[in-house]
């Protein structure tokens, strides 16, 4: 990305978006000495913590909109309130109103889940800085947490950001609304907002702490025109969102998309008119008849029945999400910028134990082509149904990543990088969650040390390489680098993604007959020579 001058990105924001949450259209001038572990923001000094070997000092609990209480429940972000003196920024601050008490839910164990306290008061962000003065304008990873919108934190174990920023960048991790507390869409909601929306509050949060980064990181020693927005599950679906959101435009550079990339994620979204009556339907469900007696409900009581939530992440509010994420994005009015994108073997493990129930699956997915698939993926018995399935399902998770890559590519001009993240963590407890879903964080954070697991040491080394492919994209929007496996931008002509394991290289996305089975005629072997 060319960078013409550092100061007018934040000009260009203040002259188009003047009334868009509440962004500070003082163009920030660049702040000169030591950085300590004594910070000036916007709005107060922040006392942080420095590492035991003093290359890292960490900001925790930084408020980086107004707590969303009272009458600013189910509101767009306001700005927080400034403080007087040093602000202790040395713990965690806490999380957004979710159920489970961060109890282990296998294959997640307490280091997946959140372990601090939950308020409705929870819009803080955590810094990780490695700079030793506030001129070096160094990468900034911003990290969105997974959870399925009902769950999660920036403050989760696995989510440390100290050994990534030891690599030389900036790590933010943000927390946002969840649940109804961040996606309710209500008739009285749409009325009072001068936008006419109503919804998506979680997003917005992730858009005010862009905002807090633009306007703040450089006091930490970050570069605001280097900025990647980057997530895991629920967190890629929000990278996704913000990427086509004209809300976010401008405050990021680059994006990074974990087990996230598909075009089943592209379409996922509810119509406004829908959201609201769901969302008239909860309040009734809660015994009350209007927004008022809504806002009157303890949190707790709110989040008490998490499920008629779990589809209200992406409302088209005609705000934030003007129409559907793939139709802006066919329209070319997304944030077009260099994206890494994929997912873990074992992201969707199936299901099934049998045989009997591998064949009929297959008749339920494949109705009158069941034949051309159990002649691609045969199996004989119970074993061998585990293990084609197994194999099935990786094919179409890779098949998958390159469909949304292709699709994504025909509206955009930087570059896309797919892989394909198959190590398995070492657990002899569990061998039978393989890869799973969000296994690979803990490799890509280089945070192995978080989890007492047999490491090898070409785990240690996965770890080092992907957390390196990781801060050289933060850098330069390119992945590579000296030293490390080749990881070639997505081609349709070449039908490669990179597959990170204990050896690094890249891979098929799939046979050649499996991949004219399953992908849908944008990506085939035919489509490149």
């Amino acid at each position: 990305m060319k960078s013409v001058s550092r100061s007018l990105p934040a000009l260009l924001i203040c002259i188009v978006l003047p009334t868009l949450f509440f962004f500070s259209c003082t163009v920030q001038k660049d702040p000169v000495g030591t950085l300590g572990n004594i910070v000036e923001t916007r709005y107060g000094r922040l006392q942080g913590a420095v590492n035991e070997d003093k290359t890292v000092t960490s900001f925790k609990g930084i408020p980086f909109a107004a707590p969303p209480v009272g009458n600013l429940r189910w509101r767009e972000p306001q700005p927080p309130a400034a403080w007087e003196g040093i602000r202790d920024a040395t713990h965690f601050s806490a999380s957004c109103m979710q159920a489970g008490e961060g109890q282990a839910r296998l294959p997640w164990t307490e280091e997946f889940m959140n372990q601090t306290e939950i308020s409705e008061d929870c819009l803080f962000l955590n810094v990780w800085t490695p700079a030793n003065s506030v001129s070096e304008r160094l990468p900034v990873l911003a990290w969105i947490h997974g959870g399925g919108f009902r769950e999660g934190s920036g403050s989760i174990d696995v989510y440390d950001g100290e050994e990534l920023a030891r690599k030389g960048i900036i790590v933010v991790t943000v927390n946002y609304r969840l649940g109804v507390l961040g996606f309710l869409s209500h008739p009285e909601l749409t009325a009072e907002s001068s936008h006419h929306a109503s919804g998506n509050y979680g997003y917005m949060d992730q858009v005010a702490a862009l905002r807090w980064i633009q306007e703040n990181i450089v006091a930490f020693g970050g570069d605001p025109g280097r900025v990647t927005v980057s997530g895991q599950s629920a967190g890629a679906l929000s990278v996704q969102a913000l990427s086509v959101s004209p809300l976010a435009k401008g405050l990021f550079q680059r994006a990074i998309l974990v087990s996230g990339a598909r075009m089943s994620t592209m379409t996922r979204f509810v119509p406004r008119d829908l959201a609201e009556a769901k969302g008239v339907e909860f309040a009734q469900s809660k015994g009350v008849s209007d927004l008022a007696g809504l806002r009157a409900l303890p949190a707790a009581e709110l989040i008490a029945d998490f499920r008629p939530n779990n589809d209200w992440s992406s409302i088209v509010d005609g705000w934030f999400l003007p129409e559907a994420m793939d139709t802006i994005l066919t329209k070319g009015q997304h944030s077009d910028v260099p994206t890494m994108a994929g997912l873990t073997a074992d992201d969707r493990r199936p299901r099934l134990s049998t045989l009997a129930e591998f064949h009929e699956q297959a008749r339920t997915e494949y109705g009158d082509r069941t034949t051309g698939f159990l002649n691609l993926y045969p199996a004989n018995s119970d074993e061998e149904a585990i293990q084609m399935a197994s194999r099935a399902t990786r094919d179409l998770g890779r098949i998958a990543t390159a469909e949304w890559a292709e699709f994504r590519g025909n509206a955009s001009q930087a570059p896309a990088y797919t892989y394909f993240f198959s190590r398995a963590i070492p657990w002899p407890e569990h061998p039978e969650f393989g890869a799973f879903h969000t296994s690979d964080v803990v490799y890509w954070f280089n945070n192995l040390k978080m989890l007492d697991r047999p490491w090898l040491e070409a785990d240690w080394n996965l770890a080092d390489t992907a957390s390196s492919y990781w801060v050289n994209f933060a850098r330069t929007g390119d992945p590579n680098g000296e030293g490390l496996p080749h990881w070639p931008a997505f081609d349709t002509n070449s039908t490669e993604t990179l597959a990170l394991d204990l050896q690094v290289g890249t891979i098929p996305i799939a046979a050649e007959k499996q991949l004219e089975f399953l992908s849908v005629e944008s990506v085939k072997p035919s489509a490149g020579k």
